[in-house]
């Protein structure tokens, strides 16, 4: 493990490198060791892990996951100052950190895990592409042991949402149909550097053995889209952009017709998609 108090102070690496964060890259750091120490800890054991980490800036949360028994730390990290930066960081793990310099968007996360080691994501993610981050993990959830997620608090409460609640949707549907998914605690702004304009929480998803209900993800992509695409209307109107016969495929399903998309279950979604794909078929 890394000894983190022989490391020099995390401001001043960030003062020797101009490390000012940037507003385009969604950067806001977290120097707060006593809050990347119980991040990591929040990830669970992490003996023998790989351990992939998103946009690591100065390195706060790099150096709590290396002070674990993870075997390995995997940074993607798009910004080549804090690259420079973590440089120092790299020679001093004894080849536990592995630095990519590159868009966390159009990197395969699942490709970065080793046969044999369990996987798993620890990040605190830039607010400007967190979703997309987020599905494409979904769409390659098996690779994965766990991962443990800071979000925008309005997007872990659309993760966690609950049928019936205006924070339920699409990113709802789809997280909780391939995981479990538990919010942990909030992070008040003040916490960040500079500090942003909304609340941030910590949020762990934990795959399913097998998907909630049988579906495929495209599918299910399509349908939740459009049924939260107009989600004050009736099932009956806000899926006629599916094409087709539209009360047909809402019988097939056994779905209530006047129901709205934030009162159907993921069960329910799920059925809506298997009877547009059965229509596909037929």
């Amino acid at each position: 493990m890394l000894d983190l108090d022989a490391l020099p102070p995390l401001r001043e690496v960030i003062a020797r490198h101009g490390l000012a964060a940037r507003h385009s890259l969604g950067q806001h750091f977290l120097l707060d060791r006593n809050l990347t120490d119980r991040i990591a800890r929040a990830a669970g054991p992490l003996a023998g892990a790989t351990v992939i980490e998103i946009g690591p800036g100065p390195g706060g949360l790099t150096r709590s996951l290396l002070a674990t028994e993870a075997a390995r730390v995997i940074a993607v990290e798009r910004d080549a100052r804090c690259i420079a930066a973590l440089g120092e960081l790299e020679a001093a793990a004894g080849g536990r950190l592995t630095l990519i310099e590159g868009d966390a968007l159009e990197t395969d996360g699942a490709a970065l895990c080793e046969a044999g080691a369990p996987c798993v994501i620890v990040a605190n993610l830039p607010y400007n592409i967190a979703t997309p981050l987020l599905v494409g993990w979904l769409r390659r959830i098996g690779a994965f042991a766990s991962l443990t997620l800071m979000f925008q608090k309005e997007v872990a409460d659309r993760i966690t949402a609950e049928p019936g609640g205006k924070a339920y949707g699409r990113l709802s549907v789809l997280t909780q149909w391939l995981t479990r998914p538990r919010r942990l605690f909030t992070v008040p702004a003040r916490a960040f550097v500079p500090p942003p304009k909304v609340e941030s929480a910590v949020v762990r998803l934990e795959p399913r053995a097998e998907p909630l209900a049988p579906a495929r993800i495209e599918t299910l992509e399509r349908v939740t889209a459009a049924a939260f695409g107009q989600r004050r209307k009736m099932l009956r109107q806000s899926l006629k952009t599916l094409g087709g016969d539209t009360a047909a495929l809402i019988a097939a399903a056994c779905v209530t017709p006047t129901a709205r998309a934030e009162t159907l279950t993921v069960e329910e979604f799920c059925a809506l998609a298997r009877a547009l794909d059965a229509r596909g078929a037929g």
